[in-house]
């Protein structure tokens, strides 16, 4: 992987915000066509990094900006409304920036937030094939007699692996908890292999990662066990970016039917009037998707509120309103991209579903990216919660 480019330093909220809108202007125009194409957005990604937007999260006293939680789900639900897989690509780069955050020491907070404001991008192994179940992780670190570690196993649906300078891997240690280790993408024993073939999504490179006996200097090695024994948001920040892809791909959808119905359709016969977008049927289908868009970003704003608020004042209440909100805020914006995705060509007609102008990308990608993790689980918890009170799991995916 080569070095990038050195990355400017954001200052604040109000920076990063006006350089996610310029970037999602700059982005949208080529996503068709890096869609249709397969063609992996390398010089995006480089230009993503340049942009200081990376390290958006570091904290005050190493540099950064510490931007709020509001200000990150603006970012992604931004980029989103531009291109499904490029907002994807960058999501578990900010949740394993929140591990070092979170139960690195000085000297590794110190030296990430370095790395993450020169622009290095985190990648992510943590999914397995072939397991149990999601959290059934066989990957190991396995001590050596300096203290060090090698690591080795097989990652699957590796999401910015293949555009990262560090790949931070899921992983038991010799005590069987979960640990991330820190790995530079070339690593000796490191492999990654572009093999996603996913109907959405589909310049995510969200392969394969090969580890073999990959040597890990002990300081790379962080206890993430530890970050589930007692109130946290790791679960929340995660879930909330995944929230505010789902209002951006919704968004995306909706802007594309707005604009070619008022440019591309023909009105029915049967209406009576001039052009498609004066229909009153298709007036009024309009506004209930402009309704349910309203909604996910009403929600997706609670939720990133909720974040804030338990950011500053860290209990189990706070947590667990924090990530009750978030999965309100993510279960109604799944359905909503969706809807409106699939919603974008019941209003446009026939000449919608031509190839051609791939304009069904932005159903692939949201079908695909709801896919993450399933939503009823996420009810199941807001209703255990309004009729017995009960908190919610702590888990990275809530």
């Amino acid at each position: 992987m080569p070095e990038p480019e050195p990355a400017h330093v954001i200052a604040d909220d109000a920076e990063a915000l006006a350089v996610a809108r310029a970037l999602a202007d700059a982005f949208r125009p080529g996503a068709a066509a890096r869609d249709a194409e397969r063609r992996l957005p390398r010089p995006e990604m480089d230009r993503l990094s340049a942009s200081g937007l990376l390290g958006v999260t570091v904290p005050a006293e190493h540099g950064g900006a510490d931007v709020s939680a509001a200000t990150l789900a603006e970012i992604f639900r931004l980029l989103a409304t531009a291109d499904g897989s490029l907002a994807q690509i960058p999501q578990s780069h900010f949740a394993y920036v929140n591990v070092i955050r979170r139960q690195g020491t000085e000297q590794q907070r110190k030296f990430f937030s370095a790395e993450l404001l020169a622009g290095r991008r985190f990648g992510n192994a943590q999914s397995e094939a072939g397991t149990k179940h999601l959290q059934d992780i066989r990957t190991r670190l396995t001590p050596r007699p300096d203290g060090s570690y090698t690591l080795s196993g097989v990652k699957h649906y590796a999401t910015g692996a293949l555009f990262a300078h560090w790949i931070p891997v899921l992983a038991r240690a010799e005590d069987d908890l979960l640990h991330v280790a820190y790995v530079p993408a070339d690593a000796p024993g490191v492999t990654v292999v572009d093999d996603w073939d996913g109907m959405g999504q589909r310049t995510t490179a969200s392969g394969t990662v090969r580890l073999d006996a990959v040597p890990v200097p002990r300081d790379r090695v962080l206890p993430h066990h530890l970050t589930f024994e007692g109130p946290q948001l790791h679960g929340a920040v995660a879930q909330l970016l995944h929230a505010a892809i789902d209002t951006g791909l919704a968004a995306a959808a909706l802007a594309e039917a707005v604009d070619f119905v008022r440019t591309k359709s023909r009105p029915w016969f049967e209406s009576g009037v001039e052009t498609a977008a004066e229909d009153p049927l298709l007036v009024q289908r309009f506004g209930e998707l402009a309704l349910r868009l309203r909604a996910s970003e009403a929600l997706l704003a609670t939720a990133a509120r909720a974040v804030d608020t338990a950011r500053a004042d860290l209990t189990d209440d706070t947590a667990a309103e924090a990530s009750l909100a978030v999965a309100a805020a993510k279960v109604h914006a799944a359905a909503t991209a969706v809807e409106l995705a699939d919603a974008l060509f019941e209003v446009s007609g026939t000449r919608s579903a031509l190839d051609s102008l791939n304009l069904h990308r932005h159903w692939r990608d949201a079908r695909t990216h709801t896919l993450h993790d399933p939503p009823r689980w996420k009810l199941q918890h807001l209703g255990r919660h309004v009729l017995h009170g009960t908190r919610p799991p702590r888990h990275g995916l809530l």
